[in-house]
């Protein structure tokens, strides 16, 4: 039976329903919306690849870049390409795969019973032979080949190199050319098997939708399945320091502007659900603090003509690794560099202005309010809170209620000197005459 939840102060009512398999499903109605966004998440991504089979007692370790290659096999079975059959009622599918989770979703103004059954049955039916492992291979290898020659790919995830020693975030969600030919078919279902089991997995349903229908055809779908008893899965990780792996890399390529991230490394990050929100909202109000439009760090990077529209400042959070990137294109990396750490010194030294703190404050609850009036965003949203133990939902109240003294514990614990590290691409001349 479906619990109600209402949250008053935004006008919503969210329907929840953990089914005996142990799916988690979650339907949100909007009446006034025409489109329907549906999400079938997997609390499966990159960084897992050294975990316990499900059924086993050995660990495995798989190959990396195999969350990425599974999802791309899973649109395929033995009738051709599931792409096809949600085009052909009217839905607009897709998926993605980040460091910790994996997503398949549709959006639709119709068949949205069709289109949901359609999203359950094929994510729920692995089929993979050895043939299309292979020549999926050359399809991925493609895409890796396009990374590497993208700049804004490569200063990011060398910034990652840069901070993280042995955690696998430092490693590309795509894996390597080599690493990816070591996948094989038994990998694929060892993977699928262990991560793909209901109790791991969320489905979001936002739209305007009549919730008891929408749980009773979910309901229905999945008791026509037999699922393996479910297991806490065992995943490992090797140990990581809380210093960055290096200071700096400087990487020669063919660009016409330089780029330049400077990343700060979480030391200890093991904060989850309510902890970890009032955490991250603290510091994503420290970024904009330093760094947003309003700022006068920002005001003068401009005015020096060391930034320009690229420049962005992001935290993200999870339950092993956290970090945030600071950065963007400009003429003078190592400028920039210097700016942004002393922004970040001045800071910790001046201290917060309260007044700035509440003009942010109230900027973030509006631009909050605003992005939920996209199902997107809502639905992507949603299951990275539910999958760190926090609530979309909660995020106003949170934000309402932090305090200066929050403020000032996460920038002394985020922003230390030995958790900094920079990572730049430079146009290779430059490099050469250097």
């Amino acid at each position: 039976m479906a619990e109600k939840q209402t949250f008053d102060q935004l006008k919503e009512t969210l329907y929840q329903e953990k089914l005996d398999n142990g799916l988690s499903v979650y339907v949100l109605p909007k009446k006034g919306f025409n489109k329907t966004y549906a999400t079938f998440t997997t609390n499966y991504g990159a960084v897992d690849n050294h975990f316990v089979p499900l059924g086993e007692n050995e660990k495995v370790k798989v190959p990396d870049g195999i969350a990425h290659f599974l999802e791309h096999k899973m649109f395929e079975d033995e009738k051709g390409d599931v792409f096809q059959v949600f085009g052909e009622q009217g839905a607009s599918a897709n998926a993605f795969t980040s460091f910790t989770r994996t997503a398949y979703l549709f959006s639709s103004t119709q068949e949205v019973k069709k289109n949901l059954t359609t999203l359950l049955n094929f994510v729920q039916h692995p089929y993979f032979t050895e043939q299309s492992v292979e020549k999926e291979k050359g399809i991925i290898g493609q895409e890796i080949k396009m990374y590497e020659d993208n700049s804004d790919w490569r200063v990011f995830f060398n910034l990652l190199d840069n901070m993280y020693h042995n955690h696998p975030v430092k490693i590309d969600i795509a894996g390597t050319i080599d690493s990816i030919d070591k996948i094989t078919k038994d990998d694929l279902y060892t993977c699928y098997n262990t991560f793909y089991h209901p109790s791991n997995m969320a489905l979001f349903i936002v739209g305007p939708v009549e919730p008891e229908e929408i749980l009773q055809l979910v309901r229905d779908n999945q008791g026509e399945k037999e699922f393996k008893e479910p297991e806490e899965i065992e995943r490992f990780l090797a140990e990581e320091p809380e210093n960055v792996r290096r200071e700096k890399e400087v990487l020669p390529m063919s660009v016409n502007t330089p780029k330049c991230l400077v990343g700060y490394k979480e030391p200890d990050p093991k904060k989850q659900g309510k902890e970890l929100l009032r955490y991250e909202l603290s510091l994503q109000i420290i970024l904009e603090l330093m760094f947003g439009q309003g700022s006068e760090t920002y005001q003068q990077l401009y005015k020096e003509g060391l930034i320009d529209d690229s420049f962005s400042f992001d935290y993200t959070g999870e339950k092993t690794f956290a970090f945030s990137v600071i950065g963007g294109d400009t003429k003078d990396p190592d400028a920039l560099a210097q700016k942004i750490q002393e922004a970040v010194r001045s800071m910790k030294q001046e201290g917060i202005n309260e007044e700035e703190v509440e003009r942010i404050r109230k900027k973030k609850i509006g631009s909050f309010l605003k992005q939920l009036n996209s199902p997107e965003f809502i639905a992507n949203q949603f299951t990275r809170y539910l999958f760190n133990e926090m609530h979309l939902y909660d995020v106003i109240p949170v934000l309402e209620e932090l305090t200066s003294k929050d403020l000032e514990a996460a920038l002394t614990e985020h922003f230390g000197e030995d958790q900094c590290t920079i990572s730049q691409v430079v146009g290779k001349k430059a490099e050469e005459s250097a």
